[in-house]
């Protein structure tokens, strides 16, 4: 019989790349989400305010899934109110399916924030030692992803499913309309550089300009999601997800200015937010979406500049080891650079970017 899974955001920029990798593979994809973005074709979109119960229970009715996969997020103005939030939206959603959950399997996607801390602690506590380890466990601050965890290992124990956690770092992958989405971010603000002529500077700390870093293409991330629903090994373990290579911003920075045929602007080895630089940045991209007829002329719905800036200031090093993962046996890898082009020509054929 054809598997079902279910993905709790499926509009998001994991949710998207999870969609079309289950779908490649046979499975019938359900998604639950607000509605507010646009559902791959061949799911079943469902649509619920996942913070209200009731109505999380009504969209799932006679819905029984050989997998769920959480990739879901909402920002709230502090730490405690993000636990609340979030923690309920997968409660919400475990309980709402209940007993039918019993022998499948549960995924929950977190990231890097659980070694770094939430945002508003980044560098205010003791950072593990780079790679980051599975084993290294939780930091000694509040976080809504530990708080997503209680609920998933609740759930656990109260139905009967399999679990696995996934951590990916920064995600690079197709979608609009999304809060943390640094490839798109990276694409709008080289755009604007080329057409405008602004300088194309590293928004980010020394740290991570001089550091090693490594990101997460949402490819591989649907690929070993999709494998831990599959496979023994990965029942109730923990996972980091990252490419598999390692790089320096200030290498790959003048790359991606290579592909959009700018020059990288000489870093000032100081932070230079682009929230800050980016006042103008709304009237620019209008003049742009309409000259080369672009698909979208809000830039709102395409950069997340608080996020990337809070990637890419990070004041401290910052990067993931895949041994757990490949002991266990998922050998997915991808090319970093390869990653941001890929993206990059994605988003000119869907017309989000000028070629």
């Amino acid at each position: 019989m054809q598997k079902k899974a279910l993905i709790v955001g499926i509009s998001g920029v994991i949710g998207r790349a999870l969609a079309e990798q289950l779908s490649k593979e046979g499975w019938q994809v359900y998604g639950l989400s607000r509605g507010r973005g646009e559902v791959p074709s061949g799911c079943i979109s469902l649509t619920a305010d996942l913070t209200d119960a009731p109505t999380v229970s009504a969209a799932l009715q006679g819905l029984t899934p050989d997998a769920v996969f959480f990739s879901v997020w909402a920002r709230q103005e502090n730490e405690q109110a993000n636990i609340r939030v979030n923690s309920a939206m997968v409660k919400n959603v475990i309980d709402a399916l209940g007993e039918r959950l019993s022998g499948a399997h549960v995924a929950l996607v977190t990231g890097m924030k659980h070694y770094l801390g939430p945002f508003e602690a980044y560098g205010k506590g003791k950072v593990p030692v780079t790679p980051f380890r599975e084993e290294q466990g939780r930091q000694p601050v509040e976080n809504f992803y530990y708080a997503q965890e209680d609920e998933l290992f609740a759930g656990a124990k109260k139905y009967g499913y399999r679990w696995s956690v996934h951590r990916p770092h920064s995600i690079i992958g197709y979608a609009l309309g999304n809060a943390m989405n640094m490839g798109l971010t990276l694409a709008v603000y080289a755009t604007l550089c080329r057409e405008k002529g602004w300088p194309f500077i590293f928004p980010g700390s020394p740290e991570q300009w001089n550091g090693v870093s490594d990101v997460t293409d949402a490819g591989l991330l649907a690929e070993q999601l999709s494998w831990a629903a599959q496979s023994a090994q990965a029942a109730n373990e923990d996972f980091n997800t990252v490419n598999g290579d390692v790089f320096r911003w200030n290498w790959l920075w003048p790359r991606l200015a290579a592909y959009f045929g700018i020059e990288a602007a000489a870093y000032p080895q100081h932070m230079m937010p682009l929230e800050g630089r980016m006042q103008e940045a709304q009237a620019a991209w209008s003049e742009i979406a309409q000259q080369y007829q672009l698909r979208e002329a809000d830039i709102s719905k395409l950069a997340s500049w608080w996020h990337t800036d809070a990637d890419l200031g990070r004041p401290m090093e910052a990067f993931a080891d895949m041994s757990k993962s490949r002991k266990a046996g998922f050998s997915g890898y991808r090319s970093t650079l390869d990653a941001f082009t890929r993206l990059f020509d994605r988003l000119k054929q869907e017309k989000v970017i000028p070629e």
